[in-house]
């Protein structure tokens, strides 16, 4: 296993071409979106799995321990919830041709709820900083500018680089669709990477690494301190239960749409609207937490650039509600037939346009594809 670690490390770009271009070619596996589509999704969530395999191997790089940086967890959490969200098509599918439409939610309800208390766990072990992609990306690194620098000069932080959940420290010192390479499997992961950038994971993370290690050469942090919900709430008072109300919101916000969906079905409005509701009202409440300058007495938060990014990210999955029953069959699907038809007699672009709707339409039949979760 160690010799399999030093390759991947050494060779991560060839690496992630070969994981793009398998995840690619996956969408030429017959029978995808068929009645019989156990086999494709079975290769898909394995390669999706070694991918993640890989990318935590990177992370954890000794090259990408530094110095200031909360020790890692011993649990890796980002490993298990990038696995989970690879094998939960393959849960679906199989449960689907074995149980039966209805009973197949017990199952996707069942791995929700696996989801939601790993989350829950990366949420309290992390010091309860906020969850990037869902927790695929630790959320862990410290802020290295102090604010009065930052007002004279600007934000120069660059993109990527973060400093925890909201710092919760004032403001003097330190505060404490894919579309390409796995992005190529666009329409696979839809729900859960609708993204700002079309960058896949990967390079998100390198450019946070390489982004941290530059200003890591030059200051040497202190070690990082990890909030506790007692320290949160004593700290922040008000503001610190709405921070945490809007990130538990935003966890448990899947478990509680499937639930609703497996007792009303897919057809009732009721799941949707409160889905939505939990969304627009968890995104609501951090903008109401956001510290809003430096010297600020009112104990609120300051988000960090990538946290920022986050509550973008939220924002564009609300998105996914347009694809989602029972808005897509009374909506969006008279859209996408006209558009086809429309586009029809244009030569190439028309028989482009067709497949693309067809592929939209199979991936519609997915729960796992449109959960953004």
């Amino acid at each position: 296993m160690e010799a399999y670690k030093r390759w991947v490390r050494r060779n991560k770009e060839y690496v992630h071409s070969l994981e793009s271009l398998a995840n690619g070619l996956t969408w030429l596996l017959p029978e995808r979106f068929s009645s019989s589509e156990i086999g494709p999704e079975a290769v898909t969530a394995i390669l999706g799995v070694i991918t993640a395999i890989n990318e935590h191997i990177i992370d954890t790089a000794p090259s990408q321990i530094h110095t200031g940086h909360p020790a890692p967890s011993a649990f890796p959490y980002s490993l298990c919830i990038s696995a989970l969200k690879d094998l939960e098509t393959l849960v679906e599918v199989v449960a689907q041709h074995y149980y039966g439409d209805t009973k197949k939610w017990n199952f996707i309800a069942a791995t929700e709820a696996i989801k939601f208390l790993v989350r829950l766990a990366m949420f309290r072990n992390s010091g309860y900083r906020m969850l990037l992609q869902g927790g695929e990306i630790p959320n862990s690194e410290e802020k290295l500018e102090v604010c009065s620098s930052q007002s004279r000069h600007g934000d120069f932080r660059k993109p990527g680089f973060y400093s925890g959940p909201g710092s919760f420290r004032n403001c003097v010192g330190q505060n404490g669709w894919n579309l390409e390479g796995r992005a190529l499997s666009a329409l696979n992961r839809f729900g859960e990477n609708a993204r700002m950038v079309s960058d896949p994971v990967w390079l998100r993370r390198v450019q946070q690494q390489n982004a941290i290690m530059e200003p890591l050469g030059r200051h040497v942090a202190p070690k990082a301190e990890t909030s506790t919900l007692s320290s949160i709430l004593s700290e922040k008072g008000v503001h610190g239960s709405l921070y945490l109300m809007g990130e538990i919101l935003f966890i448990s916000r899947p478990l509680i749409y499937v639930l609703f969906i497996r007792k009303y079905g897919t057809w009732s409005w009721t799941p949707w609207f409160l889905s939505l509701a939990m969304d627009v009202f968890g995104v609501g409440i951090f903008s109401q937490v956001t510290l809003s300058g430096c010297g600020s007495e009112d104990r609120k938060f300051q988000y960090t650039t990538s946290e920022k990014d986050e509550l973008k990210r939220r924002k564009l999955l609300w998105a996914l509600y347009l694809m989602r029953d029972p808005f897509f069959s009374k909506y969006t699907r008279e859209r996408l037939d006209r558009a086809e038809r429309l586009l029809e007699p244009v030569p190439l672009f028309g028989a482009l346009t067709a497949k693309v709707i067809e592929l939209i339409f199979g991936a519609q039949t997915r729960y796992t594809y449109m959960s953004g979760s």
